[in-house]
Protein backbone atom coordinates (compact mmCIF):
# COMPACT_ATOMS: atom_id res chain seq x y z
CA UNK A 1 0.00 0.00 0.00
CA UNK A 2 1.31 3.27 -0.91
CA UNK A 3 2.18 5.60 2.34
CA UNK A 4 -0.23 8.34 0.83
CA UNK A 5 -3.14 6.02 1.41
CA UNK A 6 -2.40 5.84 4.81
CA UNK A 7 -1.16 9.25 5.09
CA UNK A 8 -2.11 12.84 3.66
CA UNK A 9 0.77 15.26 3.26
CA UNK A 10 0.79 18.41 5.10
CA UNK A 11 3.28 21.70 5.11
CA UNK A 12 6.76 21.16 5.88
CA UNK A 13 6.65 17.03 6.29
CA UNK A 14 9.91 15.30 4.72
CA UNK A 15 9.41 13.10 1.54
CA UNK A 16 11.66 10.43 0.30
CA UNK A 17 10.90 10.11 -3.59
CA UNK A 18 10.87 7.16 -5.57
CA UNK A 19 13.18 8.85 -8.13
CA UNK A 20 14.19 12.24 -8.89
CA UNK A 21 11.60 13.21 -11.64
CA UNK A 22 10.03 16.73 -10.65
CA UNK A 23 7.76 19.27 -12.23
CA UNK A 24 8.34 23.32 -12.38
CA UNK A 25 4.77 24.40 -13.30
CA UNK A 26 6.56 27.20 -14.79
CA UNK A 27 10.14 27.88 -14.16
CA UNK A 28 12.82 25.23 -16.02
CA UNK A 29 14.50 23.29 -13.70
CA UNK A 30 17.94 24.55 -12.49
CA UNK A 31 20.96 21.98 -13.51
CA UNK A 32 22.09 20.98 -9.54
CA UNK A 33 18.23 19.50 -8.65
CA UNK A 34 18.50 16.67 -10.91
CA UNK A 35 22.50 16.13 -9.24
CA UNK A 36 21.00 17.07 -5.89
CA UNK A 37 18.28 14.58 -5.84
CA UNK A 38 20.19 11.53 -7.04
CA UNK A 39 22.35 12.15 -4.12
CA UNK A 40 19.60 12.60 -1.65
CA UNK A 41 15.87 12.17 -3.13
CA UNK A 42 14.21 14.14 -0.82
CA UNK A 43 11.97 17.12 -1.09
CA UNK A 44 9.80 19.37 1.48
CA UNK A 45 6.29 20.05 1.29
CA UNK A 46 5.71 23.37 0.54
CA UNK A 47 2.83 25.58 1.79
CA UNK A 48 0.68 26.12 -1.97
CA UNK A 49 -1.97 24.76 -4.08
CA UNK A 50 -1.13 21.71 -5.92
CA UNK A 51 -3.09 20.40 -8.79
CA UNK A 52 -4.97 16.76 -7.92
CA UNK A 53 -2.32 14.44 -8.25
CA UNK A 54 0.29 16.17 -7.17
CA UNK A 55 2.73 17.91 -4.20
CA UNK A 56 3.53 21.18 -3.68
CA UNK A 57 7.77 20.43 -2.78
CA UNK A 58 10.35 22.35 -2.44
CA UNK A 59 14.15 21.24 -3.40
CA UNK A 60 16.96 21.99 -1.24
CA UNK A 61 20.35 22.36 -2.82
CA UNK A 62 24.38 22.76 -1.47
CA UNK A 63 23.43 26.42 -0.43
CA UNK A 64 21.34 28.94 0.00
CA UNK A 65 21.08 29.93 -3.21
CA UNK A 66 19.71 26.63 -4.54
CA UNK A 67 15.78 25.83 -3.52
CA UNK A 68 13.23 25.21 -5.72
CA UNK A 69 10.09 25.15 -6.25
CA UNK A 70 8.51 22.52 -7.88
CA UNK A 71 5.52 19.57 -8.29
CA UNK A 72 5.97 16.37 -6.75
CA UNK A 73 3.87 13.12 -8.29
CA UNK A 74 2.19 11.59 -5.43
CA UNK A 75 2.57 8.16 -6.77
CA UNK A 76 6.45 9.18 -6.27
CA UNK A 77 6.42 9.20 -2.80
CA UNK A 78 7.98 6.08 -1.08
CA UNK A 79 7.89 7.84 2.61
CA UNK A 80 6.75 10.73 4.38
CA UNK A 81 8.52 11.90 7.64
CA UNK A 82 6.45 14.51 9.82
CA UNK A 83 8.60 16.88 11.80
CA UNK A 84 6.84 15.89 15.24
CA UNK A 85 8.57 12.35 14.34
CA UNK A 86 11.95 13.64 14.24
CA UNK A 87 11.83 14.69 18.04
CA UNK A 88 12.75 10.48 18.58
CA UNK A 89 14.56 10.08 15.48
CA UNK A 90 17.50 7.55 16.44
CA UNK A 91 19.66 9.83 14.47
CA UNK A 92 18.97 12.57 16.65
CA UNK A 93 20.76 10.95 19.28
CA UNK A 94 23.51 9.93 16.74
CA UNK A 95 25.06 13.51 15.74
CA UNK A 96 22.98 15.70 18.56
CA UNK A 97 26.24 17.60 19.18
CA UNK A 98 27.27 18.29 15.71
CA UNK A 99 26.09 21.81 15.31
CA UNK A 100 24.43 24.79 17.74
CA UNK A 101 21.01 23.98 15.95
CA UNK A 102 21.49 20.39 16.80
CA UNK A 103 22.48 21.03 20.38
CA UNK A 104 19.55 23.43 20.48
CA UNK A 105 16.84 21.12 19.39
CA UNK A 106 18.15 18.86 21.99
CA UNK A 107 18.11 21.18 24.96
CA UNK A 108 14.74 22.51 23.66
CA UNK A 109 13.28 19.08 23.96
CA UNK A 110 14.06 19.43 27.65
CA UNK A 111 12.43 22.51 27.91
CA UNK A 112 8.99 21.73 25.96
CA UNK A 113 9.09 18.31 27.78
CA UNK A 114 5.16 19.15 28.63
CA UNK A 115 4.26 20.27 25.58
CA UNK A 116 1.31 18.07 23.80
CA UNK A 117 0.40 19.93 21.16
CA UNK A 118 2.81 17.94 18.32
CA UNK A 119 5.85 19.69 17.01
CA UNK A 120 9.28 19.34 15.53
CA UNK A 121 12.00 20.35 13.42
CA UNK A 122 12.01 21.71 10.27
CA UNK A 123 14.18 23.86 7.91
CA UNK A 124 18.07 22.63 7.60
CA UNK A 125 17.73 20.50 11.10
CA UNK A 126 14.30 18.90 10.37
CA UNK A 127 16.12 18.16 6.50
CA UNK A 128 19.21 16.44 8.29
CA UNK A 129 16.97 14.43 11.30
CA UNK A 130 15.11 12.77 7.86
CA UNK A 131 17.06 12.53 5.11
CA UNK A 132 21.21 11.99 6.87
CA UNK A 133 21.94 14.57 4.55
CA UNK A 134 24.82 16.66 6.96
CA UNK A 135 23.29 20.76 5.49
CA UNK A 136 23.17 22.25 9.26
CA UNK A 137 26.22 24.31 10.23
CA UNK A 138 27.58 26.76 12.90
CA UNK A 139 25.64 29.07 11.30
CA UNK A 140 21.95 27.21 11.00
CA UNK A 141 18.79 28.67 13.02
CA UNK A 142 16.57 26.13 14.85
CA UNK A 143 13.24 26.22 12.28
CA UNK A 144 10.01 24.94 14.09
CA UNK A 145 6.91 23.33 13.72
CA UNK A 146 3.94 23.52 15.71
CA UNK A 147 0.31 22.25 15.00
CA UNK A 148 -2.45 23.59 16.47
CA UNK A 149 -6.16 22.71 15.44
CA UNK A 150 -7.53 24.54 18.63
CA UNK A 151 -6.24 27.89 19.72
CA UNK A 152 -3.36 28.84 21.55
CA UNK A 153 -3.83 31.30 24.31
CA UNK A 154 -1.28 34.05 24.21
CA UNK A 155 -0.25 33.54 27.55
CA UNK A 156 0.74 30.04 26.86
CA UNK A 157 2.40 31.31 23.31
CA UNK A 158 4.63 33.95 24.96
CA UNK A 159 5.83 31.14 27.62
CA UNK A 160 6.75 28.84 24.67
CA UNK A 161 8.69 31.71 23.05
CA UNK A 162 10.46 32.24 26.41
CA UNK A 163 11.45 29.04 26.88
CA UNK A 164 13.56 29.62 23.35
CA UNK A 165 15.76 32.29 25.01
CA UNK A 166 19.30 31.78 25.55
CA UNK A 167 19.61 28.68 23.72
CA UNK A 168 23.01 28.19 20.89
CA UNK A 169 21.26 28.90 17.74
CA UNK A 170 18.43 31.25 16.82
CA UNK A 171 14.81 30.01 17.29
CA UNK A 172 11.89 30.80 14.59
CA UNK A 173 8.83 29.09 15.20
CA UNK A 174 5.93 28.83 12.68
CA UNK A 175 2.34 27.55 13.82
CA UNK A 176 0.46 25.41 11.48
CA UNK A 177 -3.64 25.83 12.04
CA UNK A 178 -6.08 23.86 9.90
CA UNK A 179 -6.29 26.96 7.68
CA UNK A 180 -2.80 28.62 7.43
CA UNK A 181 0.58 29.10 9.04
CA UNK A 182 2.12 32.31 10.80
CA UNK A 183 4.94 33.43 13.19
CA UNK A 184 5.23 32.05 16.39
CA UNK A 185 6.88 35.29 17.63
CA UNK A 186 4.49 37.73 15.80
CA UNK A 187 1.39 36.23 17.46
CA UNK A 188 2.67 37.22 20.82
CA UNK A 189 4.04 40.11 20.31
CA UNK A 190 1.11 41.43 18.24
CA UNK A 191 -1.88 39.55 19.85
CA UNK A 192 -4.76 41.94 18.97
CA UNK A 193 -3.27 43.42 15.64
CA UNK A 194 -3.33 41.90 12.45
CA UNK A 195 -0.50 39.22 11.50
CA UNK A 196 0.70 38.00 8.48
CA UNK A 197 -1.43 34.60 7.70
CA UNK A 198 0.53 32.55 5.08
CA UNK A 199 -2.29 30.28 3.20
CA UNK A 200 -2.10 27.93 0.46
CA UNK A 201 -3.20 30.51 -2.34
CA UNK A 202 -0.95 33.41 -0.33
CA UNK A 203 -0.01 35.56 2.33
CA UNK A 204 -2.50 37.87 4.29
CA UNK A 205 -2.98 39.70 6.64
CA UNK A 206 -5.38 39.07 9.27
CA UNK A 207 -6.61 38.75 13.01
CA UNK A 208 -7.14 35.18 14.56
CA UNK A 209 -5.34 32.51 12.70
CA UNK A 210 -7.85 29.82 13.40
CA UNK A 211 -11.16 30.98 11.50
CA UNK A 212 -11.68 30.92 7.46
CA UNK A 213 -10.31 34.31 5.71
CA UNK A 214 -13.59 35.78 5.47
CA UNK A 215 -12.02 39.33 5.96
CA UNK A 216 -8.40 38.92 5.46
CA UNK A 217 -6.72 41.93 3.87
CA UNK A 218 -4.27 40.88 0.90
CA UNK A 219 -0.62 41.66 1.57
CA UNK A 220 0.33 44.35 -0.19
Amino acid sequence: MNCLEVLSPQVHDLLQIGRPSLSAGRATEPSWVRRTLLDCPWVVVRGAQAAPGLIAVGVRGDNRSERWAAFCEKSLVSKIVRPEELLFSKRASKDILRTPALRALQELRERWADVTLPWGPAGSVGFELASGRKVTTKASDLDLVIRARERIAVEEAQFLVDCTIGLEAKVDVRVETPVCGFSFEEYVLAPSARILLRYPDGVRLGEDPWLTPNHCQEEA
